[in-house]
């Protein structure tokens, strides 16, 4: 199964893509994570996505589409599940074409809504450990020990891109650019919208509601 989660940022999409890849034993492909892994490493494509992501503007298509679709390429025959990508119509169109190449298509496409007040109050309230990765919310998912990871007693930190203003913009970013995908894939006839102003448990439950029907 090949599966695309849309949605503003902080709408869930790294938290249910998780359940997803469980239940169904597909490999999680998140952008942001593979950008950012990119950064710390100090690659090429790290340091030329760096400015974009620090200021909450979109990385450009062809840095993105190169590199999502090298690591779409090692997917299992299981298949995928994509999050954080394709983020304008132009990437999910040469998305398309590639997998058209290998006789694949994407099966479903989930579209998370949320507020954007609820967005602001997700992201702005999230901490990340530098060491693992885990992340954290001031309010609904915190750590055993205030300001420290559970998991290697590291230091918690925000990120510079999950400030107030940088989430005003990337919503900015998102409606102007991401949201046509809506469109997009509304018109193939594979689009499933979801409210994501709700608990991720219940979000959850209603998504996979959806994916049981594809592979039944």
């Amino acid at each position: 199964m090949r599966v695309v989660l849309l949605g503003a940022p902080g709408a869930g999409k790294g938290t249910q893509c998780k359940y997803i890849a469980a239940r169904y034993d597909l490999l999680h492909l998140s952008s942001g994570d593979i950008l950012r892994r990119g950064r710390a490493e100090d690659t090429e494509l790290g340091k030329q996505a760096q400015s974009y992501m620090d200021s909450g503007a979109l990385v450009p298509d062809e840095l993105i589409v190169e590199m999502m679709i090298d690591e779409i390429g090692k997917a299992p025959k299981g298949g995928f599940v994509l999050d954080g990508f394709p983020r304008t119509v132009n990437q999910a169109a040469e998305l398309d074409k590639s997998l058209a190449e290998h006789g694949q298509t994407i099966d479903a496409v989930v579209n998370l809504k949320a507020g954007d007040e609820v967005v602001i109050k997700r992201i702005t309230g999230r901490r990340s450990c530098p060491k693992c990765g885990a992340v954290y919310h001031i309010e609904s998912l915190k750590p055993k020990v205030e300001g420290i990871c559970d998991h290697d007693r590291a230091g918690l930190v925000q990120r510079p891109d999950d400030t107030v203003d940088v989430v005003r913009n990337r919503l900015r970013n998102y409606c102007e650019q991401t949201a046509p995908l809506v469109d997009y894939y509304r018109q193939k006839n594979n689009l499933h919208q979801l409210d994501a102003d709700a608990d991720a448990e219940i979000v959850r439950e209603a998504l996979f509601e959806k994916l049981d029907a594809l592979v039944r």
